[in-house]
């Protein structure tokens, strides 16, 4: 399978607590990830896991790429411990990416909105990355203050994050959909607009009604647990309008008017 490749960890920097950030450098030359695509990691050369793990692309940097990830399982725990100089297998890039990155700000109308709760900044900052020089709206919620990612490297490449936290502790208090609807509410014009979002499921189902109400044109990306990351398993079904689709084959992006809740 010309996607399955070995790479070498430059450097797995912890972020809070139980966030990492992961950065890899292929062995392969010719790996080009789109913003949206996932790779599958395997995290250890033994069969304990046996089967690889998604993560989203978080940041290209020239030949290297970085992951966010939680830690929160058997798997994640194993690779929080790898060091620079560690090999590790990846099969990817996998999915489809986030659509309409060449358009322009006249063809839009509008800046770009991205709406990312808690680990859904991870996809999102390749994106706001790519497209940065259309200067996007980043609305960026968490619980709380200390579990806020991302937040001075986002500064770092010129966005500057509207922050929401549920406590009150960084941002305004609320859910970053609070936020968001107080801003779309007060904009004169909106429909132009193109959003993209990653976050909890609920998030996103609430997110769904959210830009139907404006009539706003917007993409996600999903998160499942997949065993294979390439169509095979059927174990990361999504129902669509269309019918079920597999996240890791016809996602992790679909337009959010095509999901049935």
């Amino acid at each position: 399978m010309d996607r399955l490749f070995q790479a070498s960890i430059k450097e797995n920097k912890r972020l809070t607590e139980d966030h990492y950030i992961l950065t890899f450098c292929p062995f392969k030359k010719t790996i080009k990830p789109r913003p949206g695509q996932f790779f599958m990691l395997g995290v250890d050369r033994s069969l304990d896991p046996l089967l690889k793990r998604p993560f989203s692309l978080h940041r290209i940097l020239g030949k290297d790429f970085q992951i966010l990830y939680r830690v929160r399982g058997k798997a994640t725990t194993i690779l929080k411990y790898k060091k620079t100089g560690d090999i590790i297998n990846v099969l990817g890039p996998l999915g489809n990416g986030f659509p309409g990155l060449k358009l322009t700000m006249n063809e839009v109308h509008g800046k770009p909105i991205l709406v990312a709760g808690g680990l859904g900044v991870a996809p999102l900052f390749s994106l706001a990355e790519s497209i940065r020089d259309r200067k996007p709206l980043f609305f960026l919620g968490a619980k709380s203050k200390k579990e806020l990612l991302c937040v001075n490297e986002l500064k770092g490449i010129g966005i500057r994050p509207i922050i929401a936290t549920d406590d009150g502790s960084a941002g305004r208090k609320g859910t970053v959909l609070n936020v968001l609807e107080d801003f779309l509410t007060h904009q004169s014009s909106i429909t132009s607009h193109l959003l993209y979002a990653c976050g909890p499921r609920e998030m996103l189902r609430e997110l769904a009604l959210l830009v139907k109400k404006f009539r706003i044109k917007a993409y996600a990306a999903f998160e499942e647990n997949m065993a294979c990351g390439i169509g095979a398993c059927l174990s990361c079904a999504i129902n669509t309008r269309e019918g079920f689709k597999q996240v890791c084959k016809d996602g992790p992006v679909f337009p959010l008017e095509e999901i049935v809740w």
